[in-house]
């Protein structure tokens, strides 16, 4: 650094104040200085420190080296991965339970979330001796991928890569009263064969609406011979009963790192920060929850879940999913059944080390949080399920019983369906009526599949309501042939979920999916709405935005509803509502009260007898039709009568017919937002 040289009075030559020597010292006086400092900085900064105290499950922190399923396979002498893509759970615990018995014909194999795998290694697997992927795939919605499976699907069909060497089998799952029953695996499945993949069994199909649980049995029971031949292996002839996850009782813990119903990030329903989804759920208030009907021994509720400060948006057609919780006195039960204290905090950690899923649920937690809010308590169990709890009989016919439902002889087929499924008996019920089973409660928290939110279709439009949005939903409460009371997880929660004066709200926490059931993007294309019962929820949604739309004065066409419940002075939901459009010229209302006349009035009836209406909008005017409801019945009857409208007042024989429904469906004009 250089100064200026002071101006003198008397006139002699100027010389520097800092001499060169004395610039370079101070050059590295500055310099040393500004080294300590740095130095001091990041002494002072939190540096990472080993801790070994209990620790909450990590989430979403998978590294790319994690991802690589191939190394995983590789570096624990593996080879066999079963792959899933499950949207409720069922997939992904039948994964598990075939690379659980992979062990006994020896093939020691892992699960695997296409999700969180890079799945262009299924070019790799080739390389490893004996290897094999099993793909356990539902279809969902309108014949589309689980959410977790939707890149591998788009991937295998833009893709067109050269699987040659690899070795694969699928397993679907599916619901036979659905349009696209099982289109995801018999897609993949033939996908995967002409990309040069070698099927080593056929593939298998389950029905939900049946016994998927059986179809699945029946399926592996021939999957593994085939499996042996293939490979030129043989079977122990073992039966695999071993615990995937070892238990951690931890007597001493920070309250504040235990879970308490979260459902990924610790405290995230104190400390909410969006975005909002499925692993993140925004923890609603419930500012309404209104009895819909007038009278009867049925209740069907409005409830208004609010969104203000989430930054979550909706349309009219979206899908809310609620997270609810079990019923206390259920757990309570099972708490008292197991011999059980549900307030130790406890933990278990996944046997295998490579296996990207660390534990079961959110640990460490609570018996009696994990019973609350993360296993299904009121699923019926699966044979896996009753072949583990046969273990812990100390009756030998107790025992006998439950190793012959777990079997796959026509016998033990037959007593499992009439003694588990049609008695509608779930775990707290074969533990009352086998008083010698008596498991520990961790292993039953092992056992049960994960509680998963529920889904209804939204009942109310974003641009009317864009800060709340509403749910309908008919409160499941039925007797089953045990004389018990069975009640639907979700409604009863939400039943206990009243606003009353002078209390907090209640709350839920909720997420929001989208779905490809949308009104028309021009509002004056007519459409046509067939909703009995709650099927009526999303059609609300869909009048009040055209409604709104037509109070804009901008031109919408006709909006016809089909609506159907059992009497007017009894269940007929929105009535009020759905007068006053009717009213005001924005809805033709057309409603079938079943039993307020000798003779059963349904929906049905009047689609036949407004036939000329009906093809007036679909095919004369190329409007849109939508149906929402039971799959099971009324949706294929609504499909059979359109056809013969089509037949008739379109001159087609039965193949046009079909093929102009087909295309109605590729157009989006044919929309189906149904349930079983």
């Amino acid at each position: 650094m250089e100064e200026e040289t002071p101006v003198l009075e008397t006139p002699a030559p100027s010389e520097p104040f800092f001499s060169v020597l004395d610039i370079i010292l101070l050059g590295i006086l500055i310099g040393g200085a500004a080294w300590w400092l740095l130095k001091k900085k990041k002494k002072e900064a939190p540096v990472s420190v080993k801790s070994y105290s209990i620790q909450p499950t990590a989430v979403n922190t998978m590294t790319m080296a994690e991802n690589s399923f191939i190394k995983k396979l590789k570096s624990s002498g593996r080879s066999l991965v079963v792959f899933y893509g499950s949207q409720t759970g069922t997939a992904e615990e039948f994964a598990g339970r075939l690379a659980k018995e992979g062990i006994r014909y020896r093939m020691k194999g892992m699960v695997a979330d296409p999700e969180e795998c890079d799945m262009e290694e299924l070019l790799q697997l080739k390389d490893i001796e004996n290897s094999l992927a099993v793909f356990c795939l539902a279809t969902y919605g309108e014949g589309d991928p689980t959410d977790n499976a939707m890149e591998f699907y788009e991937w295998i069909t833009s893709g067109d890569v050269d699987l040659t060497g690899l070795n694969y089998s699928v397993f679907g799952l599916g619901n036979k009263t659905y349009e696209h029953y099982n289109k995801v695996a018999i897609y993949v499945d033939k996908r995967l064969e002409e990309l040069g993949a070698t099927r080593v069994f056929e593939m298998g199909l389950g029905d939900d609406d049946a016994n998927i649980e059986d179809d699945f049995i029946t399926w592996k029971d021939r999957f593994w011979p085939s499996v042996c031949d293939f490979f030129g292996i043989e079977s122990t002839g073992e039966d695999i009963l071993m615990r995937q996850y070892r238990l951690v009782e931890q007597l001493e813990v920070v309250p504040d790192r235990v879970y308490t119903g979260e459902v990924a990030r610790l405290h995230s329903l104190e400390n909410q920060r969006p975005p909002f989804d499925a692993k993140n759920p925004f923890l609603s208030s419930i500012k309404v929850n209104r009895e819909l009907h007038k009278s009867g021994d049925r209740s069907c509720m409005h409830v208004e879940f609010e969104l203000e400060g989430s930054k979550l948006r909706y349309e009219a057609g979206d899908h809310i999913a609620v997270y609810p919780i079990n019923d206390s006195s259920l757990v309570d039960r099972l708490g008292e059944l197991c011999n059980a204290n549900l307030d130790t905090v406890f933990s278990l950690i996944n046997t295998d080390t490579d296996s990207s899923k660390k534990h079961p649920f959110p640990c460490p937690t609570t018996y009696r949080t994990a019973l609350t809010h993360y296993v299904e308590i009121t699923a019926l169990p699966r044979t896996h399920i009753i072949k583990e709890l046969a273990e812990y009989c100390s009756d030998e016919k107790d025992k006998e019983l439950l190793k012959l439902m777990s079997s796959t002889t026509p016998e033990g087929k037959a007593k499992y369906q009439s003694w588990v499924q049609e008695a509608c008996r779930n775990i707290v019920h074969i533990l009352e009526d086998i008083p010698s089973c008596r498991p520990p409660i961790d292993h039953i928290c092992e056992l049960l599949p994960r509680l998963q939110p529920r889904f209804y279709s939204i009942s109310s439009s974003g641009k009317l309501h864009p800060t709340n949005v509403h749910v309908t939903a008919v409160l499941v409460d039925y007797k089953t042939p045990t004389g018990r009371n069975n009640k639907g997880v979700c409604t009863t929660f939400l039943a206990l979920k009243k606003p009353k004066a002078d209390e907090p709200l209640p709350r839920a926490p909720i997420f929001i999916r989208k779905s490809q059931f949308r009104l028309p993007t021009k509002p004056e294309t007519p459409i046509i709405m067939i909703g009995p019962g709650t099927g009526l929820a999303p059609f609300r949604g869909f009048i009040q935005e055209r409604h709104l739309t037509k109070e804009e004065n901008k031109n919408v066409g006709e909006t016809i509803l089909y609506f159907g419940c059992r009497k007017r002075a009894e269940d007929y939901i929105y009535e009020e509502e759905l007068e006053n459009y009717a009213s005001k010229g924005s809805l033709n209302l057309r409603i079938a009260f079943s039993r307020d006349q000798p003779q059963k009035v349904y929906v049905t009836h009047l689609l036949e007898q407004d036939a000329d209406l009906i093809w007036n909008v679909i095919g004369e005017k190329k409007g849109h039709l939508y149906i929402c409801g039971d799959a099971k019945s009324m949706a294929t009857d609504v499909r059979n009568i359109l056809l013969n409208i089509i037949k008739t007042k379109g001159n087609m024989n039965d193949s046009e017919a079909q093929q102009y429904i087909k295309k109605m469906e590729t157009q989006k004009r044919y929309s189906a937002d149904v349930w079983s």
